[in-house]
């Protein structure tokens, strides 16, 4: 356990880093904002593209991998929501609490950190669960937040739905890897060359960028965030272990990553979300700063806890 945590502490030392950066004023957040794109943009990207170039479909693909993350993860968000509408909560915020409750920042966090920590086949995996998290939950929050708000029917709330997808240069990069891959297209030298410094970028930039956008975030409604942070780090990851380990035949690598991912903090782009459709910003802010402080721990001792499998 000691080990696991002093090979993940260099990762949160960045977000620390960023987050005292942010806090002091040093980092401004119009910086933290233009360092995000720049990762989000061009470094994650290139390293996406790379991970999945390098990868062909059937090695990252499995019926009985997406069959246990879903599984799981519905039966968390599920949980999520239900506890949010006996609050008496409105549908798009228990919409927002679910996708809280198990949508973790696997690619600013989980693709660089897990990569290193669990070696170079995790990268398969873990572009799985993010393009689970992408193109189904995303897809399934807009939905939930702009079916009955916005009106204009269901074929209008696909299209938003479409339009965001093939906006967001994770799920294109993969996309265009996976492509480059399947008709073994070769990648010139200085191309490669190229991606691979751009993408060498995206780890410390991802991760200082993590914490300098924490910094402008607040603690509120604490009661809450204390229990979607739970939600995250404890049940979800515990979800995924039952189906990958005991529901679903999963390769047992193919699940010690997956429960690795589902261990990972709040995603932010939750946030960009929720202050976008004016749904809770706050409570998704507090979930957050909170299940990222406490993902300190946490997820050292759920990656400790699958090492075996690794």
């Amino acid at each position: 356990m000691v080990e696991i945590f002093l090979k993940t502490l260099p990762f949160f030392a960045l977000i620390g880093l960023g987050y005292g950066a942010g806090r002091t004023g040093f980092f401004s957040q119009e910086a933290s904002a233009y360092l995000t794109k720049f990762v989000f943009y061009f470094a994650l990207s290139a390293m996406i593209f790379g991970f999945a170039a390098n990868l062909s479909l059937s090695e990252i693909f499995s019926w009985t991998f997406v069959a246990a993350y879903l599984v799981a993860c519905f039966a968390i968000y599920a949980l999520a929501m239900a506890v949010a509408l006996i609050r008496k909560r409105p549908l798009a915020e228990a919409a927002v609490e679910g996708q809280c409750a198990v949508i973790g920042n696997t690619g600013f966090l989980g693709v660089p950190m897990l990569v290193v920590l669990l070696g170079p086949a995790a990268a398969g995996p873990v572009l799985m669960v993010l393009s689970i998290d992408l193109i189904v939950f995303s897809s399934l929050i807009v939905i939930f937040i702009t079916g009955g708000r916005e009106g204009g029917g269901p074929v209008t709330v696909l299209k938003r739905v479409a339009l965001g997808l093939v906006k967001n240069p994770m799920i294109v990069s993969m996309a265009l890897g996976l492509v480059v891959s399947g008709y073994g297209i070769p990648i010139p030298a200085p191309v490669n060359e190229f991606l691979s410094i751009l993408g060498a970028a995206a780890t410390p930039g991802a991760l200082f960028a993590i914490g300098a956008s924490l910094a402008a975030k607040s603690a509120e409604r604490l009661s809450v965030a204390s229990w979607l942070s739970f939600c995250k780090l404890v049940l979800h990851p515990g979800a995924v272990a039952i189906a990958a380990l005991w529901l679903f035949p999963v390769d047992p690598f193919q699940a010690a990553v997956m429960i690795s991912a589902a261990s990972l903090p709040v995603a932010g782009n939750i946030f960009i979300l929720a202050q976008h459709y004016g749904v809770a910003p706050q409570r998704v802010s507090a979930s957050i700063l909170v299940s990222t402080a406490v993902s300190i721990l946490t997820v050292s001792l759920v990656i400790a806890w699958v090492a075996p499998l690794v």
